[in-house]
């Protein structure tokens, strides 16, 4: 009897190690066949957005808010899914949000402001019964608002990098390129929303969307005054028979001085700032500063400071 079990024993052992070999194997081979289909079915994309580390933590951070995706949608105050989706589209779809993601991401961060004030009231920490209200109301509104901020800052950075990408393209179509060979070779040089923008226009065209069609939809997409004042600029071009490279050409010096007058306007916006800074920081610190060592100077009998310590 003990020589039939020490026999199984073995046996078991021996067919346990033969199936853990034959798994090894076929690990191994998945993984070589896995390797060789990407090498040769890999097609290089230059318009491809090539992602940093703090988009893919941000993009992995952002994945926990889908369990909140659906009371997200179902408490939309300030946040419809249209207008979240038209937000999403002028902001490029940052840390690849969806509508459903983002409307579960505000009420992700409405409990963590509640857990937050949860945590001050426990602590009895000042103004925790208005923290852990606050807290939660900030963490839904401040998603909203960072989304905000997100597209209107995306919107300026196309109407900014419009002149140099026009003057490029001026250049390039007057010495005969035409516009889709210039687009390919112009665009991967560039980065931000206009290799976004004319990145996709592109593959739009590569697939047979027309060209018509393909501008239309960077008009929806974006609602810069500059890029739409560009691209309806090329439709009326294309359909009047004007040349491209002029288009282009006239585009660019009108974008310049839009482009400078912009730089003034700025500047000139920042001259009230640094007034108000001066009037309400600087100024009532000084006078603090010179009334201080009046007063020192009146009890110190007019001594000099060293004298004071001695």
């Amino acid at each position: 009897m003990d020589g039939l079990i020490v026999i199984f024993l073995v046996l078991t052992l021996l067919f346990l190690g033969l199936s853990l070999k034959s798994f090894y194997s076929y690990i191994v081979t998945k993984n070589e066949l896995k390797k060789e289909v990407a090498q040769k079915t890999y097609i290089y994309n230059s318009f491809e957005k090539k992602a940093t580390r703090k988009e893919k933590i941000l993009t992995k951070i952002f994945g926990y808010a889908d369990d909140f995706t659906a009371i997200g949608q179902r408490v939309n105050f300030f946040s419809e899914d249209h207008e979240i989706n038209k937000l999403l589209i002028k902001a490029g779809h940052p840390y690849g949000l969806t509508v459903e993601r983002f409307q579960g991401l505000k009420m992700f961060f409405l409990v963590i402001g509640l857990i937050i004030g949860g945590i001050c009231l426990v602590l009895q920490l000042p103004f925790s019964q208005v923290a852990v209200i606050l807290y939660p109301i900030a963490g839904y509104g401040g998603a909203i608002l960072w989304l905000n901020g997100k597209a209107k800052k995306r919107q300026e950075d196309l109407s900014f990098q419009l002149p140099d990408f026009l003057d490029t393209m001026s250049v390039t179509l007057q010495a005969g390129v035409g516009l889709n060979q210039a687009l390919q070779d112009i665009v991967p040089y560039f980065e931000g929303p206009i290799k976004e923008e004319f990145g996709r226009f592109i593959q739009e065209l590569s697939v047979g969307v027309p060209r018509g069609e393909a501008y239309q939809t960077l008009l929806e997409r974006n609602d810069s005054r500059e890029f739409q004042l560009l691209i309806k600029s090329l439709i009326q071009g294309e359909r009047l028979g004007v040349p491209i490279s002029k288009t282009f050409k006239l585009q660019a010096e009108e974008m310049r001085k839009i482009k400078k007058e912009m730089i003034k306007e700025k500047a000139a916006k920042a001259s009230p700032k640094v007034t108000l800074i001066t009037t309400f920081l600087v100024l009532p610190s000084a006078l603090i500063l010179i009334g201080g060592l009046m007063i020192i100077n009146m009890f110190s009998e007019n001594r000099n400071i060293l004298q004071m310590f001695q």
